[in-house]
């Protein structure tokens, strides 16, 4: 039997485990949608807008990008893409199918930079625009995608405005750790909450958003957090201190991307964002501890109970095994992928585990942050 004083722990950590995932579902239903506006008469309209896409290695995925830059409705756009100094044939692709297409070779790496954040920056240098849409080379568009966008950050009084695109999940490791993946940025940054006046979230996707030129270069732009690994973050960080005007919103039929081509892309890209250069042992430590917490042993509680032949855990942990896999499958569907992958959320939570624990393994040891070919140390 078991003690009233365990019964009783275990009835608290179920409620912790359970306002977790009711945290996750109001926020996924609080997330506003951005759908492609109507088209309107009339030829090319509204501000100049500067598109800046940081290309490193993307002779696989650039093309779709700039085919569907190319049919975007309105057209006032410019578009560079900066190369940050590829091996494959990146600048072939962007020489041989798309002349209006400005391509820029990324001056040299300074110290103390991130290769993306020095590629925009360079970018952003380069062309000329009232607004500067910042594009990965992953993402691809609905014609109405950047005019849809440009009229929803005006309606909005936005200084920044990003979206979240549809993520496609294609191999077995994407259907199962994408969705989560997607939890977890809605609850670690509460995404919703950035559209909120006076809250203090704050995000924004560097696969997709718009900045007012001016606010951009009053901010320091990239050059501001030119160190930092998560640059979209923290550039939505900066204007939020600021009292700048943000607005986030999840946009799948506006733009789609598929993020990683791998599970070892994905486990290096998925590290390299919860790593970053300020590697902090507690907070690695606590994320880890929380995973656990909060999705792995909550299902212990139906078996303990069966064990013990107490009625009340057993209830308990029947409770918890329907909320979390229908929580996990709901949200699965949600994404985008089948639903029986929800069933395998942990799965998905293993794989963030394994993650976390790379992390903190080489962050004891100060070994730098790689992605993409490049390290970066921490900083001290």
């Amino acid at each position: 039997m078991l003690s009233g004083l365990v019964v009783a722990l275990l009835l608290v950590g179920s409620a912790a485990a359970l306002l977790a995932q009711e945290v996750a579902l109001r926020f996924a239903a609080e997330m506003p949608r951005l759908d492609p506006a109507p088209e309107t008469p009339g030829g090319p309209s509204g501000p100049r807008v500067g598109v800046v896409v940081a290309a490193r290695n993307e002779e696989t995925d650039l093309p779709a990008l700039l085919d569907s830059l190319a049919v975007q409705e309105g057209g006032n756009l410019e578009v560079v893409v900066v190369d940050g100094g590829s091996v494959d044939r990146t600048r072939d692709v962007v020489r041989g199918r798309y002349p209006a297409v400005h391509l820029l070779e990324e001056p040299p790496l300074p110290e103390g930079w991130v290769g993306k954040n020095w590629a925009c920056w360079s970018g952003a240098q380069g062309v000329s625009g009232e607004w500067l849409l910042f594009l990965d080379a992953d993402v691809r568009l609905h014609p109405s995608a950047i005019r849809t966008a440009l009229a929803w950050a005006q309606r909005e009084g936005a200084d920044l405005a990003s979206i979240a695109p549809r993520v496609e999940a294609v191999g077995f490791w994407e259907r199962v750790v994408l969705p989560f993946y997607v939890q977890m940025v809605l609850t670690v940054f509460r995404a919703p909450r950035t559209n909120r006046v006076g809250s203090r979230s704050a995000i924004a996707n560097g696969q997709f958003w718009l900045v007012r030129r001016a606010e951009y270069e009053r901010s320091g732009g990239h050059r501001a957090v030119r160190e930092k690994i998560l640059e979209d973050v923290a550039i939505a960080r900066r204007f939020r201190a600021a009292g700048r005007t943000l607005r986030f919103a999840w946009a799948p039929q506006l733009a789609v991307t598929r993020m990683y081509r791998d599970r070892r892309e994905m486990f290096e890209g998925i590290r390299k964002n919860v790593h970053g250069v300020d590697f902090s042992l507690l907070r690695q430590g606590g994320f880890l501890a929380a995973l656990v917490g909060l999705f792995w042993l909550p299902l212990g509680v139906l078996p303990l109970g069966v064990w013990a032949a107490s009625p009340v855990v057993a209830g308990v942990g029947l409770f918890l095994y329907v909320a979390l896999f229908a929580k996990h499958v709901v949200l699965t569907r949600a994404v985008g992928a089948p639903s029986a992958y929800g069933l395998l959320y942990p799965l998905a939570v293993g794989f963030y585990v394994a993650v976390l624990a790379s992390s903190i393994a080489r962050g004891v040891r100060r070994r730098p942050v790689t992605w993409k070919g490049r390290s970066y140390p921490l900083r001290p």
